[in-house]
């Protein structure tokens, strides 16, 4: 996690479970070593450590009882502080759920009414909120395809592509797959999370829809999909610590308020999520499942990201992302 001198003298890992798991880099400036953290303090975790040969099979059968007993033992711990945080998963696949907060998407049909709808904004808002209960009741996840190279650390600056001044934020929960998972039932569904972290899917709001291919739908891939354009951890932290049902999420834009929404509010639960999701392809052990991000984007605000922009994203429990913006060509060579 890089940061100002001032962000490091107060810097907390805002973790409530008693560890997690993280990637860092060193002064050296050698390849990301997996560590555990515990409180404010990390070690790095070896083969012999970990019991499996990399994180992703270790999260095929993870053996939490065996790390915890690591953070009782003696060993090279250091602050958390001074060593750099970076992206804690390395996910073969990522599929991402949309229009998945309730009282987001009733906010997006208020806002994008017909001028000429004769009905008034409370019934068009309750009009709305039937359509999703009915939705919830009776419809399935909606679900897109994440590229694993847009995954960063916020270690490294966003670079804002130079074709778009629509860039935007979308704060989000992630679930981390741990064993293999394939036609799940939501019954079956949890014992395949090993554990979850923190997403911002960044989204160029004017790539969305083409206007070459207007009957083809949303245009993902252009939109999303730019070199870091999902921002992930700062930590994984492990499935048993976490109870995702009512979990705040936060976005702070240089210090304002943006997003500020409960996990309580998704459209769809995790365990019909990560069913869904399991029914096309199976899910692999270290893949992220997004689950949606609430209300308070920046074009609800009218408020786009710019060169020089600090984003401040928190998941109760599991910590804080701090993500500069630059511009491209203004440092950002992307």
């Amino acid at each position: 996690m890089s940061a100002t001198a001032a962000e490091t003298a107060a810097f907390s890992t805002g973790l409530t479970a008693p560890f997690a798991l993280a990637r860092f880099l060193e002064a050296d400036a050698g390849p990301a070593r997996l560590g555990l953290v515990a409180g404010e303090r990390i070690r790095p975790l070896e083969e012999a450590d970990l019991g499996a040969p990399d994180l992703n099979a270790f999260l095929a059968a993870p053996d939490w009882d065996r790390l915890e007993a690591l953070t009782a033992a003696d060993g090279p711990w250091r602050p958390v502080s001074d060593v750099t945080l970076t992206a804690p998963v390395q996910p073969l696949q990522i599929v991402q759920a949309g229009a998945n907060y309730r009282t987001h998407v009733i906010d997006l049909v208020v806002a994008h009414a017909p001028a000429d709808d004769p009905r008034p904004e409370s019934e068009i808002r309750e009009d709305a909120a039937r359509m999703m209960d009915e939705r919830a009741a009776t419809g399935e996840p909606y679900f897109f395809i994440g590229l694993p190279g847009a995954v960063a650390g916020d270690d490294v600056p966003l670079v804002l592509p130079s074709y778009s001044d629509q860039h935007d934020w979308e704060l989000e929960l992630a679930v981390v797959i741990g064993q293999e998972g394939f036609r799940l039932t939501p019954e079956q569904a949890m014992d395949h999370v090993a554990g979850y972290t923190i997403c911002n899917d960044i989204t160029t709001r004017d790539r969305v829809f083409r206007a070459d291919s207007k009957g083809i739908g949303a245009d993902w891939y252009r939109s999303k999909n730019a070199p870091g354009f999902l921002p992930t951890g700062p930590f994984l932290v492990p499935a048993h610590f976490v109870d995702p049902s009512d979990l705040g999420i936060t976005l702070d834009l240089n210090g304002e308020r943006m997003q500020d929404a409960s996990t309580s509010d998704l459209l769809f639960g995790l365990p019909a999520l990560v069913a869904a999701a399991s029914l096309n392809m199976p899910l692999l052990p270290g893949d992220l499942l997004l689950t949606g991000s609430p209300a308070g984007n920046g074009a609800h605000w009218g408020r786009l990201l710019r060169d020089g922009d600090l984003m401040e994203g928190s998941v109760q429990g599991l910590g804080t992302q701090r993500v500069r913006c630059i511009a491209e060509g203004a440092g950002g060579s992307r």
